[in-house]
């Protein structure tokens, strides 16, 4: 299909209702980052961003637009994400600005540094979020002292019931500093992945060039230009222990290869095991410049010059007692390999599991443990997605769903409440629709059949896009907001919160701690239940929420929504 990638969309500031049963409302705005504002302005590119060089401005002297552009003041035109911290929503790219932004308006707010917090430059827009509500992230610092290096950081949750609500990044956390192999030529990366216990950072040969940085203006390049790929450099492989915050012992490492999106990690039988999209190299940035991406509508291009490729890593935690040449991974389902050399390192080999995709999405509640399903876009034929799938890992199964002359964005998978099997929810996506005289609409497929289930025209234009976030109506942010219906303020239990929590504590005799909250404002609609129970014992976090969701299964067909949060009696 055709898209117009140098024309821009309008925004619908103001909710726009769809005419289905139920309600479905659709809205947009531009970001109003300092970045845009200044542009608008000035009716030019007067920011500079990664991409684009800005041009000079003839109200400041030679010598001061050189050093603005020497040492960089990056953009805010925070494109890339839309993350959590604490209570609060974020649009981020990856600088170290990002911007507070209204979940139900969309309206911008604050503008938050990281380096107010954090000594870093760069942060990346896929942070990992545990069940507690704390967010895990990673940034680079460059040069600083010295020393470049990569430090892994966490953002705890937000206090319940706190009166005040500062910024979350005031309680930062620093988990583990990594040194960067190269003072003036750090790593790119754009994610990274989280295990129970461990987190995997990427050490790829894609670099930032930071004495080219300094000197892309005088050379009238943009800092873009300045990454490159380093093909005779291996990829280093890093583990860190999340309870020691320290890096293990053992060294992995593999080809030169490129890679922007992690797909999920896990832990089986003494080795982590992490999914990646990667690339033999480079060139799907370049592929995304303006320019290009034009000639590549104008000459209706039918194939892609990159190939993404679905690939599976395994990584032992031991290997003392192995023989040099001998592979260490012991998991039958897989091929992947890790192979002992004379210098103890590892080298790691993966297994391919498909082709062609990318923008992966899983069911979160799997994060860092074990999944099977992954929903991705087809992008084997141009820079638009024409098909999206259901990847099977087990099987290497894929089930497609295309329409005709329609473009879709990322695949953002929702469990169901209550829902007792991974792929027992729904997928949403938006849908860029190229007939003639037909609308866009948001896409509803079933989870489980991948078939649909509805779509939902919108009389407005909607936005190619690089990521969604699902944000459950019962989130703390929404409820407080004044639009929405507030929590109960009240001490007295709910006929609902009475027969529930007797259930549970009828199903699990040796629960020492048990907490029930009806957090709809009492209609029963959304519960709250926190457990702590030996019945957990030796469980998986997702195995242990199953025995709660068998429990309450009668109950559960009544509600819209059920939050768990369960944990184990410490000895």
């Amino acid at each position: 299909m055709h898209y117009d990638y140098g024309r821009n969309k309008s925004e619908c500031p103001e909710p726009i209702k769809s005419e289905v049963k139920g309600e479905v409302t659709y809205r947009s705005r531009y970001l109003r980052s300092d970045t845009y504002n200044s542009n608008i302005k000035a009716n030019r590119i007067i920011v500079s961003e990664m991409g684009t060089m800005a041009f000079p401005d003839s109200s400041k002297s030679v010598v001061v637009t050189f050093l603005n552009h020497t040492i960089p003041d990056f953009t805010d035109n925070c494109a890339g994400n839309i993350i959590k911290y604490g209570n609060d929503y974020y649009a981020t790219s990856e600088t170290n600005y990002i911007r507070k932004i209204d979940p139900v308006t969309l309206e911008t707010q604050d503008k938050l540094d990281y380096q107010k917090y954090l000594p870093v430059n760069l942060v990346t827009s896929h942070p990992h979020y545990d069940k507690e509500g704390n967010t895990y992230n990673m940034g680079t610092t460059i040069a600083d002292k010295g020393k470049t290096k990569y430090i892994i950081f966490k953002v705890p949750a937000t206090e319940k019931g706190a009166s005040e609500r500062p910024a979350a990044l005031k309680s930062v956390e620093i988990l583990c500093t990594l040194p960067c192999r190269s003072l003036f030529s750090p790593s790119y990366y754009h994610s990274f992945g989280m295990t129970e216990n461990y987190i995997i950072f990427i050490e790829q040969p894609l670099k930032l060039d930071i004495l080219k940085m300094a000197t892309a203006y005088l050379r009238g390049v943009n800092w873009a230009s300045c990454l490159k790929f380093h093909p005779e450099d291996d990829t280093l492989i890093h583990i860190i222990d999340r309870k020691t915050k320290k890096e293990v012992s053992i060294r992995y490492h593999t080809g030169a290869m490129v890679v922007y999106h992690h797909v999920n990690a896990f832990e089986e039988d003494g080795h982590v095991v992490f999914d990646v999209i990667t690339y033999n190299d480079n060139s799907l940035y370049d592929m995304f410049y303006l320019d290009k991406l034009k000639q590549q509508a104008a000459s209706g291009a039918t194939s892609s010059p990159v190939n993404p490729m679905y690939k599976r890593f395994v990584l032992p935690l031991t290997n003392k007692v192995a023989e040099i040449g001998k592979d260490l991974v012991n998991l039958n389902y897989t091929t992947a390999s890790a192979v002992k050399e004379k210098d103890g390192k590892l080298l790691c080999q993966p297994e391919v599991l498909c082709e062609g995709v990318e923008v992966p999405r899983i069911n979160y509640n799997y994060n860092g443990q074990k999944h099977r399903y992954v929903y991705l876009n087809v992008v084997g034929m141009s820079s638009l997605a024409t098909k999206i799938t259901k990847l099977d890992v087990q099987t290497k199964q894929r089930v497609d769903w295309t329409s005709e002359n329609c473009a879709f964005t990322e695949p953002v998978f929702v469990p169901m409440p209550g829902a007792s099997e991974e792929d027992e929810g729904v997928i949403l996506t938006s849908v860029i629709n190229g007939n003639p005289g037909e609308s866009d609409f948001l896409l509803v497929l079933e989870g489980k059949s991948f078939k649909e289930m509805a779509r939902i025209y919108v009389n407005a234009e909607l936005h190619i896009d690089m990521h969604g976030f699902f944000i459950p109506q019962n989130d703390e942010t929404l409820l407080s907001l004044p639009c929405r219906k507030t929590l109960r303020t009240f001490s007295s239990k709910t006929d609902g919160e009475v027969r529930i929590t007797e259930i549970l504590k009828h199903k699990f005799p040796l629960a020492s701690a048990l907490k029930v909250v009806d957090i709809s404002g009492g209609c029963g609609a959304m519960y709250e239940i926190h457990i702590e129970s030996d019945e957990f014992r030796e469980k998986r976090t997702v195995e242990q929420h199953q025995l709660v969701n068998q429990a309450l299964k009668e109950e559960i067909k009544a509600m819209h929504g059920l939050r768990i949060f369960t944990d184990i009696p410490k000895k």
